[in-house]
């Protein structure tokens, strides 16, 4: 077994071995595993000791910062109140000072009474309750030994814990499927006790002991469960279920959400009541000692545990599942279902547990079903909308900067703090918060934001640019905005830069200082500080470049939309080719024709993409060379390096979009997950990459491919590698769905550009650009 040790974080402490009811479907009493009938009924004093022990060494040798404990049994309330209080007391007291104790106890509900309650909340325990649904679907399982009906008991604990003073002690319902039963009735009855949660379960099975299937339906429970699952929808998901919360979230990238699903490793483990450490509990379903360790809380810690083979194969994530859901497609959500339903006793590989689930055609149909009921509402509307995806963006920047002045915590220093306050102020204004917005927005905004954020990350303090710089957009926003407010800033090597506006000299190389930016009849004015007076320097309007302003210039030739080229901005030095230094005035003239020139090209062959990116793109950064690999800017910019032609340069500008828009949605949804765990062969270069790669170049090719449909060449069989790939969310797909529309047609085109198209090994530039709404307060 490979693989770092994973420490336990879940602990299941067997308080009682007995039950009260006689459940047919429960893998304790019923199932292959019958060890209980060797344990003593009730956790013994020194039992409860060592675990308490055991504990708090575990969460001190790995730092956890919590530890959850679930009271099991059998039945656990059969211990009684004071055996329930001596646990309670001993973990709590363990573990005070070392790591936070949550408390849980699953019960049958029969036995739960105010005095539990009350005990339950002096602790913080919280309560989960097994039921099955309404009475019919509950007694068909949950019956006392002799046949009486558990149902009225168990709604009277569910009604006691739906009082104010219990409610927040209620985790929720646990209810295991049984196709006999009405998946309707079921989902109504659980739904009208307005549980916080319910977990849906599959009675434990294993290709030994297969579930039942009355009409041989290889789906019956998919088919049960998206029966709920449509019924929950209709109601307006009227509760949490944790199943259909942990698909929804590995379709979309997440994480699973219960150890049913998913690939994340297991971090529980099993003490029974005479201390013996065991694994998963379901185990008992596959074959007698299938739990069973060998150690015990007397002699053995639970790292030991963590390092048995069986607990070991549960933690290998895709590694720990078979061959078989290795390869398909929803191994990411499925994670090859629960290790239990696995196991196989004549598997001729010899690990009984080398199998796909017993209920792998229904993992698959439900993940499936759930993809295509809910894939609309889902998708991320910035994948659909340029325009959400610049929101998303502008939301993004504005939540980096809060979490940076939130990190802060008012260790910011005057300069930052005097900046924050008036961002304030000029976001009070109605066109000072539209200025504001256009500022942030500006690609170069993110580079320091991040900065800033690692920085504190790692305990160095806010650097002095990042407040610098953060008083710069502020005044820049005043006086974009013509706001009568004076911002304080600071300058360095004689130069104070004022994005998307221009850089004011102040002074040589070397020299830094402090000033204040004024808004003033349509310019500003820029006065070195009281403490160091100086000379006042005045912007008006339309200022012309001089020794003193230099300012950004603006590229406004038809059919181009106006660029901003930015020669100046100190951070614009994020491209892997070196930024050029400040151009001449004939060079940025120069630099306007031909983007006028390459757009007229896209204008006419892709008119689709072409408004786009007009819509998008917002900066030109030169470049000293020919040829830059993306930034690390937010979205809106392009580096160029010199271009000898216009189709050159307007095959440089598409590629460069669409890179630019897939690393955009990168930033602001999830595309696909668990990426480099699978290799795939490009159709063009049989070549094996990685996922991200193969969409990379895809989406880059079917871009140019608008343009020249040369470069489709094996597009549409990446397509379908990547829509059927492992790796991709519902935002992938529908990423994929929308180039699909757009090469549709493509190739019949192909006459209109091929007198003026590049090969794709020889087209020469590489364009490239890369990349919450927050109030400041």
């Amino acid at each position: 077994m490979t693989g770092p040790l994973v420490p336990f974080r879940e602990f299941v402490l067997k308080v009682h071995s007995r039950c009260d009811l006689a459940c047919d479907h429960c893998y304790v009493y019923e199932h292959a595993d019958q060890s209980w009938l060797t344990r003593p009924k009730v956790i013994s004093d020194e039992a409860i000791s060592w675990t308490a022990r055991r504990l708090a060494e575990h969460a001190t040798t790995h730092a956890l910062p919590s530890v959850t404990v679930i009271l099991h049994g059998g039945e656990p309330l059969l211990a009684g109140p004071a055996r329930l209080r001596r646990v309670c007391e001993e973990l709590g007291s363990a573990l005070n000072g070392i790591a936070e104790l949550d408390l849980r106890i699953h019960t049958n509900g029969v036995q739960l009474s105010p005095r539990y309650l009350d005990l339950f909340d002096e602790f913080h325990v919280r309560v989960g309750i097994s039921l099955d649904g309404d009475r019919a679907a509950n007694d068909r399982h949950r019956r006392y030994a002799d046949g009486r009906s558990s149902h009225p008991m168990v709604l009277r604990a569910v009604g006691l814990l739906r009082e104010e003073r219990y409610r927040h002690l209620d985790l929720g319902l646990l209810c295991t499927v049984d196709i006999h039963n009405d998946p309707v009735a079921v989902h109504d009855a659980l739904a009208a006790l307005e549980p916080p949660l319910v977990d849906f379960l599959l009675p434990h099975a294993t290709w030994d002991d297969p579930p039942p299937r009355p009409d041989g339906s290889p789906t019956a429970y998919a088919a049960w469960l998206l029966t709920v699952f449509d019924r929950w929808t209709e109601a307006g998901h009227p509760m949490p279920v944790r199943m259909f919360a942990s698909v929804l979230s590995s379709l979309s990238g997440g994480p699973s959400l219960t150890e049913s699903l998913g690939l994340a490793p297991t971090d529980l483990v099993v003490i029974e009541t005479d201390g013996t450490l065991e694994q998963v509990d379901s185990l008992k379903s596959a074959y007698e000692g299938a739990a069973a360790t060998g150690f015990d809380v007397f002699r053995n810690t639970f790292d030991e545990v963590a390092a048995h083979p069986g607990v070991r194969a549960r933690q290998l994530g895709l590694a720990g599942v078979s061959e078989t859901c290795r390869r398909c497609p929803v191994v990411r959500s499925c994670g090859g279902g629960l290790y239990t339903h696995r196991y196989r006793s004549d598997d001729v590989s010899g690990g009984g547990f080398d199998n796909p689930s017993v209920y792998c055609a229904d993992l698959a149909a439900l993940i499936r079903g759930i993809e295509e009921r809910t894939a609309a509402a889902t998708e991320s509307p910035a994948v659909r909308s340029p325009d959400a995806l610049l929101a998303a963006h502008q939301d993004l920047t504005r939540t980096l900067l809060a979490v940076v002045h939130d990190t802060l915590d008012g260790r910011g220093g005057a300069l930052w703090d005097d900046a924050w306050r008036l961002a304030a102020a000029v976001e009070a204004d109605a066109s000072g918060a539209d200025a504001l917005d256009a500022v942030l927005a500006h690609p170069y905004t993110r580079i320091w934001l991040v900065d800033a954020l690692a920085d504190l990350d790692a305990g160095r303090g806010l650097a002095e640019p990042a407040a610098e710089r953060l008083a710069a957009t502020v005044a820049a926003a005043a006086v974009r905005a013509r706001l009568d407010l004076p911002v304080p800033v600071a300058y360095r090597d004689g130069s104070l830069h004022l994005p998307t506006l221009g850089t004011v000299v102040l002074g040589g190389p070397g020299e830094r200082g402090a000033a204040v930016v004024h808004p003033a009849d349509g310019g500003f004015l820029v006065r070195e500080s009281e403490a160091a007076p100086g000379t006042e320097r005045r912007i008006a309007p339309d200022e012309p470049e001089g020794p003193h302003w230099l300012p950004v210039r603006v590229l406004r030739q038809a059919p181009a939309p106006a660029l901003l080229l930015d020669d100046l901005d100190p951070l614009r030095d994020c491209f892997d080719a070196p930024a050029a230094d400040r151009l001449a005035a004939e060079d940025a003239e120069a630099w306007g024709h031909r983007i006028a020139e390459a757009w007229s090209l896209l204008a006419d062959a892709v008119p689709d993409q072409a408004a786009e990116a007009a819509r998008t793109l917002t900066t030109l950064t030169p470049l000293s060379t020919g040829a830059a690999a993306p930034g690390r800017h937010g979205p809106g910019a392009l580096g160029a390096g010199p271009v000898t032609g216009a189709n050159e340069l307007a095959l440089g500008l598409l590629s460069g979009f669409h890179r630019a828009k897939l690393r955009a949605l990168g930033e602001v949804t999830d595309l696909y997950a668990l990426d480099g765990t699978w290799e795939h062969r490009t159709p063009w270069g049989n070549e094996h990459v990685t996922f991200s790669r193969l969409l990379a170049e895809t989406y880059e090719r079917a871009g140019l491919g608008l343009y020249d449909p040369r470069f489709l060449t094996g597009v549409p069989e990446a397509l379908d590698m990547i829509e059927n790939a492992a790796e991709v969310t519902v935002d992938g797909k529908q990423l994929i769905a929308a180039v699909r529309k757009e090469i549709s047609g493509t190739r019949s085109a192909a006459g209109k550009n091929r007198g003026r198209s590049l090969s794709p090994s020889r087209h020469g530039v590489n364009v490239l650009a890369s990349d919450r709404k927050v109030t400041f307060e």
